[in-house]
């Protein structure tokens, strides 16, 4: 029964990440059309991924010098693969601005946070601009 929930909330997802993709919407009295631009998106994906790698490596060295990231009901000190996996994924939390607050940054670790956390914020701000930028740019005759 559950697998079958599962496969219909899948199902819907998928349809609805491929319609957002693929939307257009045609103004046939002005002859233009306005579509979301696939290279945007792909282009924020590749953006969030590289600044989410990008401060899971700053928050992963930086725990070679001091303790940057605590874990909830851990001592801090695991070994260098939970080091990592515990900077990825705690990168991805504050990236996408989730915060669950089982990993909690200390030290430096915290203004790093702050500053990918806002990076987080803005970056689907700038995508969206930036849609509607290049959807007026075809618009103008």
């Amino acid at each position: 029964m559950y697998h079958f929930l599962w496969v219909i909330i899948l199902t819907l997802i998928a349809v609805s990440i491929w319609q957002f993709m693929t939307y257009q919407r045609r103004y046939s009295e002005k002859g233009y059309r306005m579509s979301i631009s696939l290279e945007l998106f792909y282009t924020l994906i590749i953006l969030y991924t590289m600044v989410m790698i990008g401060f899971s490596v700053l928050y992963f060295t930086a725990s070679f010098y001091t303790v940057t990231l605590v874990e909830i009901g851990q001592v801090p000190g695991p070994s260098k693969i939970e080091a990592l996996i515990r900077s990825i994924y705690f990168s991805g939390v504050t990236m996408l601005t989730i915060g669950y607050g089982d990993i909690i940054p200390v030290g430096p670790g915290r203004g790093f946070a702050v500053i990918q956390a806002l990076i987080g914020y803005i970056l689907p701000t700038c995508f969206v601009m930036k849609l509607v930028q290049t959807n007026l740019e075809k618009i103008k005759p």
